[in-house]
């Protein structure tokens, strides 16, 4: 993991993990806060797990939001998105084997849940790459500062990507995207990679150092879910002095993510439920992201 923490001053924006659903949320905030005058790419950090590395690669694009947003509306039989089938039941029963063999242990926790994912079968990592390098309307680093996090299936070991570190940005959004007995691990120099939110929903204690730091984080307050304790893990940089504001799917955003938010199907009614969210917080986050 890189050690590396920010001068104060600076604003991050962590983008939390959500499934296909997460994406068009998060999406639809960014696109409802700017509309209404709040402008959130500005930020001098991006720090993107799962859903959130997808969103991250596209806002730092230089696409417009509004063309962002708009794919998210697109009918799911004209995008590349795919359903694909898989037993919830047996892959809650498989996390919580994890669990019980693992113990406290958060890397051996890892590194079991990679077991899991290297042992299901999927769909190929190419058609999984085509998938994801449909979303990206760039396919290259941003000039932007970008964090993208994801997990070695066979150590359990953190691999947080950025521009510097000579990884394909396709290939870094897949692997932090691998939703373990989903999608297939994601090869990187020779390492089988799974889904960032394995650490961490949204891996916050990256933004280590920010003075101010927005999380969007879609799943809400889901605690049953590995990782998903963000306030505690934003009380801890609030400890160090950065001041952080949480902005979670209300129960409208809430309800239109579903049960299953891998489900393309949800794209559309998520990224509108989020961009209304949006344009009601819109005051909250202006008072709160202003360098004044």
């Amino acid at each position: 993991m890189m050690e590396e923490t920010y001068e104060k001053r600076t604003r991050t924006l962590v983008l939390g993990g959500g499934g296909v659903a997460g994406i068009s949320w998060e999406l639809g905030i960014l696109t409802g806060l700017y509309e209404a005058g709040v402008d959130l790419r500005d930020a001098d950090l991006l720090i993107g797990t799962s859903a959130g590395s997808s969103v991250g690669a596209q806002i730092a694009s230089g696409t417009p939001l509004d063309e962002l947003f708009a794919a998210q509306l697109i009918p799911v039989e004209q995008s590349k998105e795919r359903m694909v089938a898989f037993d919830a039941a047996q892959l809650m029963e498989a996390w919580r084997q994890a669990y019980a063999k693992a113990g406290s242990d958060s890397k051996a926790l890892r590194a079991a849940i990679g077991a899991y994912a290297l042992a299901t079968p999927t769909i190929s990592e190419a058609d999984r790459r085509a998938i994801i390098a449909s979303r990206l309307p760039l396919q290259t680093w941003p000039q932007q500062r970008l964090l993208i996090v994801t997990v070695d299936a066979e150590t359990g070991e953190e691999y947080v990507i950025d521009r510097q570190s000579g990884v394909d940005l396709v290939d870094a959004v897949a692997a932090s995207c691998a939703v373990p007995g989903v999608w297939p691990p994601v090869t990187i120099a020779g390492h089988r990679y799974i889904d960032g939110g394995m650490r961490s929903l949204a891996n916050v204690d990256l933004a280590q150092g920010s003075e101010r730091v927005v999380i969007l984080n879609p799943m809400g307050n889901n605690a049953s879910m590995p990782g998903a304790d963000m306030a505690s893990e934003a009380a801890v940089l609030e400890r160090e002095g950065s001041r952080v504001l949480i902005i979670s799917s209300d129960a409208a955003s809430l309800a239109a993510i579903g049960a299953n938010p891998l489900d393309p199907a949800t794209r559309s009614p998520s990224a509108l439920a989020g961009r209304n969210q949006g344009r009601e917080l819109a005051t909250t986050v202006a008072a709160f992201w202003s360098r004044d």
